[in-house]
């Protein structure tokens, strides 16, 4: 297999590819942009979610100390940005806890869901949050979202909310909390209903998450274009997975949680 034309390192790796985490860029031809730089790496499909929210040194900020904005994501564009190219972007609604009605009109225009403490400043454990994912288990949404070191986002935090919605398949993005929260993965183990997406993790975390979770929980994500798919390629490639099990943590598992069939 040859690498993508244009895409200077791209790996050769088997398989289509489903990226369950990509960010659409408030700008213009972003996803003209996204587009190109996901079919660079041989990306199939990808689900899609508002990006710019907040600049990055405040979400940054915000992920450390807390805090949060108010305002609305532009869920439209990204509507926009996959209407007519074949389910190739799917679309994911980037719901506001200050603002539940919003989600609730409008979810069943979506496939996916994503809450943000780390954006919004509302703890997992807040029931602003928890009303949002009752709408997403009323239309049938899996909940991506990113835990915080902050009392009430923590990953026992989404253990808890898990356990009271059991029939909303929950992701858990980047691997935890930081690098290496191999005591993270450890603490999902017995909650069937969480997944975890893999941008950010490293290869050992990646490893802890095979042994404790099992392949049929992982989901390839790149964030980009925060971050190269390459980068992510390289990390899970550099797993050595065997091929059924590499199909099902970069195609299989995402059209799974987002109740597809698997072509």
């Amino acid at each position: 297999m040859t690498p993508a034309a244009g895409a200077p390192g791209h790996l050769p790796l088997p398989g289509p590819l489903f990226d369950f985490r990509v960010r659409l860029r408030p700008a213009p031809a972003a996803a003209e942009d996204l587009a190109a730089g996901l079919a660079a790496y041989g990306i199939r499909r990808a689900v899609v979610t508002p990006g710019g929210t907040a600049p990055l040194e405040q979400i940054s900020r915000q992920f450390l100390r807390g805090g949060g904005i108010r305002e609305d994501a532009d869920n439209q564009a990204v509507l926009k940005a996959c209407a007519g190219l074949g389910g190739a972007l799917v679309p994911c609604y980037f719901a506001n806890p200050h603002h539940p009605r919003a989600y609730a009109e409008q979810a069943r225009d979506y496939a996916a869901v994503e809450i943000s403490p780390a954006v919004h400043g509302v703890p997992l454990a807040d029931p602003r949050t928890a009303a949002l994912v009752a709408t997403a288990a009323a239309v049938g949404h899996s909940v991506y979202t990113v835990c915080q070191p902050l009392p009430g986002s923590g990953v026992a935090d989404l253990v808890r909310l898990a356990a009271g919605f059991p029939s909303v398949p929950f992701v858990m993005g980047h691997c935890g909390i930081g690098n290496i929260d191999v005591y993270g993965i450890r603490l999902v183990r017995e909650s069937p209903n969480i997944w975890i997406e893999t941008t950010g993790g490293y290869t050992v975390t990646l490893r802890a998450a095979l042994e404790h979770l099992g392949a049929g929980r992982i989901l390839f994500g790149s964030e980009h274009p925060l971050q190269s798919p390459g980068a992510e390629l390289a990390k899970l490639a550099a797993l050595g997975l065997d091929p059924t099990t590499w199909a099902r943590i970069t195609w299989e598992n995402a059209h799974r949680i987002l109740g597809e069939d698997i072509p």
